[in-house]
């Protein structure tokens, strides 16, 4: 059974179009159905109620022990993940938004990897914005190097919207530059051993 809703709204004729008096209110209704009333809808459109429960994300410990012994701030919540230079930490969703460990661990190693770049440690470029060869660059780098790092924890590496969003803008810039791939997977081996050497100064001092 579907439910009328009602659009209320203003249209001025074109012949009044210089008069901003002579518009014309309107109502315009609407018949709805909710989604659950709908059949063979695609599952983009499907109800909360309909989605199977969420399944916790594994903690692989590895990669957990090893976030920890870098002392990065990290926050979960919300739906963006982020590292954010003016406070100096990493802002992750919440663990349930990830469909697999190896999605939250690639994502999360890729804001650690641009949380080695600041100013007090690595000292590279994090102020660009999208859309810039600096940010392109400092995307590069970072997923080089959260790629490095999974590989020597022994965990899957899955890129997803990383790669897919920043693509072009990597693009660009290789071919205003035919060197910086090499520029970029040099840096991000940097971050990578940066933070590796973390991992060993976090066992000193936990042990003295």
């Amino acid at each position: 059974k579907g439910t009328l809703v009602v659009k209320y709204g203003t249209f001025t004729p074109k012949e009044r179009e210089d008069d901003e008096d002579r518009s014309i209110p309107y109502l315009k209704g609407y018949t709805v159905f909710n989604v659950e009333q709908i059949e063979k809808l695609p599952d983009r459109f499907a109800s909360p109620a309909e989605e199977p429960p969420s399944v916790p994300v594994p903690h692989i410990e590895t990669v957990e022990a090893f976030v920890k012994n870098t002392g990065a701030k990290i926050s979960y919540g919300g739906t963006k993940a982020c590292y954010r230079p003016s406070i100096d930490d990493i802002l992750m969703p919440d663990r349930n938004r990830f469909d697999s460990e190896v999605h939250l661990y690639s994502t999360l190693l890729h804001e650690v990897a641009h949380f080695s770049g600041a100013k007090h440690r690595l000292d590279r470029d994090l102020t660009g914005r999208f859309g810039n060869e600096a940010y392109a660059m400092e995307e590069c780098i970072a997923e080089l190097a959260a790629t490095f790092i999974c590989a020597d924890l022994g965990v899957a590496h899955d890129p997803r919207d990383n790669t897919a969003a920043y693509l072009a803008n990597w693009l660009a810039v290789l071919k205003n530059d035919k060197r910086a791939i090499i520029t970029a997977a040099a840096k991000a081996q940097a971050a990578a051993d940066y933070l590796h050497q973390l991992q060993s100064t976090s066992r000193a001092s936990e042990a003295a």
